[in-house]
């Protein structure tokens, strides 16, 4: 009896020690939910070869799985060669939920509603990694060649910024 009183004295002190340390560790989702503005946005050239739009833009992520994502060039080119439309006259906004898949490093976007209206009931698989301060998105379509980098708002951001 007495063992077995002082394995279990063992366990719960063990369980105690080791359960804040896990607590800390945030999960894959957690690392999305927030507010992030767009850093940079490239797509490749009539080269080949990747460029930067002079863009800004919002993209949120709730905890209970829902997005939203606003993106306007600056300068709005003519209209894309790619395969699927995501813009009209240089802006995009569309809104959905998300599913993380940490293992294939991937979200979906299931788009519930958009300035596109084609996309409206679509699911869009993205590749993701995370970097420094920086959220790292492209397609996983083949043909699709656009990446997106968004850094997370800062407690010190301020709305004239």
């Amino acid at each position: 009896m007495k063992n077995l009183l002082s394995f279990g004295l063992a366990s719960l002190l063990l369980g105690v020690a080791i359960l804040p340390g896990m607590a800390q560790q945030p999960s894959v989702v957690d690392q999305f939910v927030g507010a992030w503005r767009l850093a940079w946005l490239e797509q490749p050239g009539t080269d080949g070869k990747p460029y930067r739009i002079d863009s800004s833009g919002m993209l949120v992520f709730t905890r209970d799985g829902h997005m939203s994502v606003q993106v306007m060039e600056h300068n709005p080119q003519q209209a894309s060669s790619a395969p699927e439309q995501y813009s009209q006259g240089g802006y995009e906004a569309s809104y959905g939920a998300y599913m993380v898949d940490k293992h294939a490093h991937t979200f979906t976007f299931h788009v519930e509603g958009a300035l596109v209206r084609t996309l409206i009931g679509k699911d869009l698989p993205r590749a993701y990694e995370f970097s420094g301060n920086q959220l790292i998105v492209k397609s996983t379509r083949s043909d699709e060649h656009w990446r997106v980098a968004w850094e997370r708002y800062s407690a010190t951001s301020t709305a004239t910024q």
